[in-house]
C-alpha cells in the first residue's frame, strides 16, 4: 500500500540490497532554533543551526556511516516536516 504522500520508501533499494537513496527526515526545533535531521530507516542523524550548516553536516554524517566497503547512496535527500497547530 501506498502512503498519502505517494511515495513508497521500500522502492528507494534494488534488488542487491544496495541503496540507491538515502532519506532524511529534517524538521525545525522552534524551542532552541536550529535544524534536526533523521535517516529513515538507518541509523544516521544530525543537526545544524542554519540550512546551509545542515545540508553540510547530513553529507558528512552519510560519509562518516558508509565506509569504503559499503555502497554508498548516490542521492541525498531532504523531506522537510511542518507541524502546525490550529486553536479553536
Amino acid at each position: 500500500m501506498t502512503p498519502a504522500n505517494g511515495v513508497d520508501y521500500r522502492t528507494r533499494w534494488n534488488t542487491a540490497s544496495r541503496m540507491k537513496e538515502i532519506i532524511f527526515e529534517v524538521r525545525e526545533d522552534e524551542a532552541d532554533g536550529g535544524y534536526t535531521a533523521a535517516a529513515l530507516g538507518v541509523g544516521v542523524h544530525t543537526q545544524g543551526e542554519s540550512l546551509e550548516e545542515l545540508r553540510a553536516n547530513v553529507k558528512e554524517a552519510v560519509d562518516c556511516y558508509f565506509d569504503e566497503t559499503m555502497d554508498a547512496p548516490k542521492v541525498i535527500r531532504l523531506h522537510f516536516v511542518r507541524d502546525e497547530v490550529l486553536a479553536r
